[in-house]
């Protein structure tokens, strides 16, 4: 994440931080982590510090965030926002918006019918679970683009439209997961692609209509880019 700082646009152009959750409860299993795990003491000074960070060496100020409802999504925004608040005297964004939808929580964005999807869920858990719907192969799912293009618009939406603008985006380790195979034309996700605690990507956009728009991001030190309207696309031509 320090490395994607210096690939930043310069200030002029407004970025989303769209990132996991900070640290939290360890879980068993096959990493699927229940709604009630809270942060860590340590996953809370690093969603603190973390803010802090990124606005002393970005310059950029904190004007929109959007969140998963599920509480450990809630407080590291709310902790970014106070560590951001301790180091710059600069107005925060204090209000942190829920999106009840369920776009940023999981699975929820990709989810059409739940009762058909939540079985294979629990079944596959969240690698095999993201892997097969990566590849369109679960029933009561969206088609992946698909999917993948809504968050997108709801970030594009929330996006700050100033200078010096940041804008978070608070969600989990399965839609980071998922978006990042799919935007960058990927068909399996191995353990070693998968979002750590607190890690992200940032995100930004280039044309004044979504559809129209290039998304550009950074992931793990690298900048790439997606033209919106051939992405969607390739959708439709799959679905002929």
């Amino acid at each position: 994440m320090l490395s994607a700082i210096d690939l930043l646009p310069n200030t002029k152009t407004p970025v989303t931080l769209f990132t996991r959750h900070s640290l939290r409860e360890d879980v068993a299993g096959q990493g699927l982590a229940g709604y009630d795990l809270q942060l860590t003491p340590q996953g809370r000074d690093l969603a603190q510090e973390w803010g802090a960070y990124l606005v002393n060496q970005t310059d950029r100020h904190i004007q929109h965030c959007i969140s998963s409802p599920i509480q450990r999504c809630v407080d590291t925004a709310a902790l970014m926002i106070e560590g951001a608040d301790a180091t710059d005297k600069a107005p925060h964004t204090h209000k942190i918006e829920i999106v009840e939808q369920g776009l940023l929580v999981e699975p929820g964005s990709f989810v059409l019918d739940i009762q058909k999807a939540g079985p294979y869920f629990k079944k596959q858990g969240a690698l095999g679970f993201i892997n097969s719907f990566v590849n369109n192969a679960l029933p009561g799912m969206k088609h992946p683009i698909n999917g993948v293009v809504d968050v997108l618009e709801l970030i594009y939406n929330t996006h700050p439209k100033t200078p010096y603008g940041l804008s978070l985006a608070v969600s989990h380790d399965t839609i980071l997961a998922a978006m990042i195979a799919v935007m960058s034309g990927h068909q399996e996700v191995s353990r070693e692609d998968w979002p750590k605690m607190m890690e992200g990507l940032f995100v930004w956009f280039e044309g004044d209509v979504f559809e129209e728009s290039k998304l550009k991001w950074i992931w793990r030190g690298k900048v790439h880019e997606l033209d919106i309207s051939q992405f969607q696309n390739t959708e439709l031509k799959v679905n002929k």
